[in-house]
């Protein structure tokens, strides 16, 4: 828990109202550039899937078809999770423990939300019934989904230097990275790519967040890494003395 004090000006209330309806301004301004930004997300052009992908799921292979289960839209979450881990990413566990709640709306508003992973089914299973989390989550183990979209790649890939990933070339020390991708189905089944987003372009997702950023010590994220893994736990780790390493990887303390 942070215990640093927080110091601001007291005022009176007429003082106080002055500065809030200013503020106000510049929030209502955010909110319509949101507005306007979402339209042009809509408006952005499609990419017609010509190759077939087959995904492990609990009971038997699925394909990307499948797991629009008769909608028309499809969220896949890029979920950081490789063969033979013991915990998941906290940052990709963080933002799907924001989704429990809103799969009953969404599957009712004609979008299925979907976690794929690199990990066997029976692995994803394990840590999925561990974390009682819901939603629908398969694997990609024998299939090349997660590396034609650019969100895993083979150890010689990043032992040969930069990748692109999240639109841009870097250099990455993980198999995997997190994001979203968004899918559209038409009525003769053919599969477009719509949308996807990476690192922080998923932070609505967080309300988490969005609530922190209204309190006077905000996200309150002040090191060694600045972000998340300074603070954020597996929901089931909070009362262990373990961290998180600055590649989002829960490490278990040694001690007892």
């Amino acid at each position: 828990m942070k215990t640093n004090s927080v110091q601001q000006r007291v005022v009176a209330r007429d003082e106080w109202l002055k500065e809030r309806l200013a503020l106000l301004v510049r929030e209502k301004e955010q909110t319509h550039l949101r507005d306007s930004l979402a339209k042009e997300r809509r408006a952005l052009p499609w990419v017609k899937l010509d190759k077939s992908y087959v995904f492990d799921a609990p009971e038997g292979p699925v394909t990307l078809l499948d797991l629009f289960e008769g909608r028309s839209q499809l969220v896949i979450k890029h979920f950081m999770f490789g063969p033979g881990r013991e915990h998941p990413c906290v940052g990709c566990s963080f933002e799907v423990d924001h989704i429990e709640g809103a799969l009953v709306h969404l599957e009712h508003h004609d979008v299925k939300y979907v976690a794929i992973a690199r990990a066997p089914i029976a692995e994803i299973e394990v840590i999925r019934k561990r974390m009682g989390w819901r939603f629908r989550w398969v694997s990609s183990f024998k299939s090349d989904f997660n590396y034609d979209f650019q969100v895993s790649f083979t150890r010689q890939q990043l032992a040969a230097g930069e990748v692109f990933a999240a639109y841009s070339s870097q250099k990455l020390t993980s198999e995997d990275i997190s994001g979203i991708s968004v899918f559209f189905r038409d009525e003769q089944g053919a599969i477009f790519h719509t949308y996807s987003s990476f690192g922080r372009g998923m932070e609505e997702l967080l309300g988490t967040y969005m609530l922190l950023d209204a309190t006077p010590r905000g996200r309150n994220e002040n090191g060694p890494n600045h972000n998340l893994t300074d603070w954020v736990r597996l929901h089931d780790r909070y009362d262990e003395a373990g961290m998180v390493d600055a590649a989002g990887q829960y490490q278990a303390s040694d001690q007892p």
